[in-house]
């Protein structure tokens, strides 16, 4: 008797189920199995309580040009929301169960399910869902009929566990399915809405914290003309620096923390006074005063309102980092070591080196 569609349901698979799961993953699939390393969640596919297909959703891939193009967002964001997308990294529909259309209602009803399952086991939403097709084996028919998104193909390189494969193999099929219809849209904005936001907490600050910024910046020389200056040098410093500070990464993003302010906050940056109402400065005059004012003067500024207002460090920690694809005149990678503060996370100096030969 024929399965019917129906009757199909998908679950995540139970710890007792584990072991069984990798085994049939590492004989039936063709890239064979893969460990449960930070987050990861697995599907098996049931029909009249038999395992029909097995399903593997994971981290998204670190980097991927038609995917990074489609969604539209900032290198500076990209870390901060790549959480929010989740790699379907296997499907394995079981030999018995290879017939017309239960791939694609497998697909279907895991989708459904998944960023009910993810927010309970990993405390986050999840907004879009990638997966990359191996175009010399298949055509992407399934990821087609579930209504997922073709983008392109994969350069071909695979990454390693020191950087990339020198010559590109095989090109991935890149597919994405949204998870709601805004999903985009969300991903590429320039402040994203705290529900979705992951990770440690951004830092939050006082109506004092607010009111202090800007004397701070007082002394700084503004290199604008005094004609068609509207918005004063302190209060746009004030306001760049606390919404950095609040987890803003660039000037549009910056901009919009700026605007979503009320009354009582843009009265304690300093802001402009107009008709009644306190106004923030432009997109335009945040990125020209940015740009203009002296990077040391700025710096000298924050680390003397940091000194006043900001959590001691007993202990400093010193980290250092190799920089990929960053040489030398001579050839040599250039390693950056950095001192690091326990308790506020401040780097308090960097120095840039490369090793002896």
């Amino acid at each position: 008797m024929a399965l019917n569609l129906r009757e199909i349901r998908v679950r995540p698979v139970r710890p007792c189920e584990c072991q069984r799961y990798q085994r049939l993953m590492q004989q039936q699939h063709y890239l064979g199995s893969l460990p449960k390393i930070g987050e990861t969640l697995w599907y098996v596919a049931l029909g009249r309580e038999q395992w029909v297909a097995l399903v593997s959703f994971s981290a998204a891939a670190w980097k991927c040009a038609a995917r990074d193009r489609w969604i539209g967002w900032d290198f500076r964001h990209q870390y901060d929301r790549l959480k929010l997308v989740v790699n379907n990294s296997r499907f394995l529909v079981l030999p018995s169960w290879q017939v017309p259309n239960v791939a694609s209602r497998v697909l279907g009803l895991c989708q459904r399910r998944l960023g009910s399952d993810w927010q309970q086991w990993f405390g986050h939403p999840v907004l879009l869902l990638e997966s990359f097709v191996d175009a010399q084996r298949f055509r992407g028919t399934v990821y087609r009929a579930a209504n997922w998104l073709y983008l392109g193909n994969t350069k071909g390189f695979r990454r390693l566990r020191h950087g990339y494969t020198q010559t590109a193999q095989a090109p991935k099929m890149v597919f994405v399915r949204p998870l709601q219809t805004n999903a985009q849209a969300l991903l590429s904005g320039a402040m994203l809405d705290p529900s979705y936001l992951t990770g440690g907490p951004k830092l939050m600050l006082s109506a004092q914290h607010m009111q202090s910024l800007p004397a701070f910046f007082a002394a700084i020389p503004d290199p604008r003309r005094a004609q068609g200056r509207r918005h004063s040098l302190r209060s746009v410093r004030a306001l760049s620096a606390a919404a950095v500070l609040c987890g803003m990464r660039g000037y549009k993003a910056i901009a919009d923390w700026a605007k979503s302010l009320g009354p009582k906050a843009r009265q304690r940056f300093g802001c402009r006074r107009e008709n009644g109402r306190y106004v923030v400065p432009s997109l335009s005059v945040i990125r020209d005063v940015l740009l203009r004012v002296e990077p040391v003067e700025l710096d000298r500024a924050l680390q003397r309102w940091n000194e006043v207002y900001g959590p001691q460090d007993e202990s400093l920690a010193i980290d250092g980092k190799t920089m990929r694809n960053a040489m030398d005149d001579e050839g040599r990678q250039i390693h950056i070591l950095s001192a690091v503060g326990h308790t506020t996370k401040t780097c308090y100096t960097q120095k840039k080196s490369v090793p002896c030969p």
